[in-house]
C-alpha cells in the first residue's frame, strides 16, 4: 500500500464546528414552535393590556389624584404585566428545559450540543429576549391604552416624563428575569410539578410569609431583598434623591432592584448549570 493510500485509510474528517448562533437558532425554533410555549409568551401582553384596560375604565370609581402622578400611572399601567407576567415567565422557564427531560427529548439536544452550559446558555439568550420583548409589547402597550382614559380627566403622563421610559424598561426586563430565574429552577429539579410550585414559591409565597413572620430587621431585610420586592422598584420612577439602598429605612432603588432581581435570577442559573454539567441526563 503507497504512502497516499495509507493517509487515505486513516484520514478521518473533522466534524463542522458547531456555532453558538446555530444553538441559538435552534432553540428559537424549540421556543417558537410550541403551542404552550407561544400560548404564555402571548399571555403576557394578553394579561397587561386587560388588566391596565381595566383599572383605567374604573379610574373614577377608585379615586384619582389632584393632579397628574407618575407613580399612580405606573401603578395602573405595570401592575398587570409585573404581577402576572412574572409567574407565566417563570413558568415558561421551567417549561423551557424540564418538558425535554420529560420527555426525553434532552437526550437529543445534548447529542448534537456536547457543550451542556452552550445549551443552557442558548435557552437563556433566547427566552429571556423572547420573554423581555413580550413584557415591552405589553407594558408600551398599556401606557398607549390608558393614555387617553387619563387624558380624560387631565392626568395624562407621557414618556418623556421622569423616570417613566426606565421604569417601563426596567417591568420588561424583570419579567425576563423571572424567565431565566424559572430557567435555573428547572436546570435544577428537572420536573415540571415541582419546577412550577418552587417558581411560585419564590416569587410569590416568599414575600406573603415574611410578612407573616414576627418582626425583625432580618425578616425585613429579606422581604426587601427578595425577588417580587426588586421588580417592584424595577417598574417604579427612580427617587433620585433617595440613594442606592436602604434597609433600615425600607428603601430599596430602582438600580438596586435591578441587581437583586440579577442576583436571584444568576444563582438558580448556576445552580442548574452545575447540575446540568455534573449530572446524568
Amino acid at each position: 500500500m503507497s504512502t497516499l493510500e495509507k493517509s487515505r485509510a486513516t484520514f478521518v474528517p473533522g466534524p463542522d464546528r458547531l456555532r453558538f448562533s446555530g444553538v441559538l437558532r435552534s432553540e428559537f425554533i424549540k421556543l417558537t414552535s410550541l403551542r404552550s410555549t407561544i400560548g404564555l409568551l402571548l399571555a403576557i401582553p394578553l394579561f397587561g393590556l386587560a388588566v391596565s384596560a381595566a383599572l383605567g375604565l374604573t379610574l373614577e370609581d377608585a379615586g384619582l389624584p389632584g393632579q397628574a402622578s407618575v407613580g399612580f400611572m405606573l401603578d395602573q399601567v405595570t401592575i398587570g404585566t409585573v404581577l402576572f407576567g412574572q409567574l407565566i415567565a417563570g413558568v415558561l422557564g421551567v417549561l423551557v428545559i424540564s418538558s425535554e427531560y420529560s420527555s426525553g427529548t434532552i437526550q437529543s439536544t445534548l447529542i448534537a450540543v456536547p457543550t451542556r452550559l452552550s445549551v443552557l446558555a442558548a435557552k437563556a439568550v433566547v427566552l429571556f429576549l423572547t420573554v423581555t420583548a413580550s413584557a415591552l409589547v405589553a407594558l408600551f402597550g398599556s401606557w398607549a391604552l390608558t393614555y387617553p382614559m387619563f387624558e380624560r380627566f387631565g392626568i395624562e403622563i407621557g414618556l418623556s416624563e421622569p423616570g417613566v421610559l426606565m421604569a417601563l424598561v426596567g417591568g420588561a426586563v424583570y419579567v425576563g428575569l423571572s424567565a431565566i430565574l424559572g430557567l435555573g429552577i428547572g436546570a435544577l429539579l428537572r420536573a415540571v410539578a415541582a419546577g412550577v410550585a418552587t417558581v411560585i414559591s419564590v416569587i410569590l409565597l416568599l414575600p406573603i410569609v415574611l410578612s407573616v413572620l414576627p418582626a425583625s430587621q432580618l425578616v425585613r431585610n429579606v422581604h426587601l431583598l427578595s425577588m417580587s420586592k426588586a421588580g417592584d422598584a424595577m417598574s417604579s420612577a427612580a427617587e433620585f434623591d433617595g440613594g442606592f439602598l436602604n434597609l433600615a429605612n425600607g428603601y430599596v432603588s430602582s438600580a438596586a432592584g435591578w441587581l437583586v432581581a440579577a442576583v436571584w435570577a444568576g444563582a438558580f442559573l448556576v445552580l442548574g448549570a452545575i447540575r446540568l454539567r455534573r449530572g446524568d441526563a
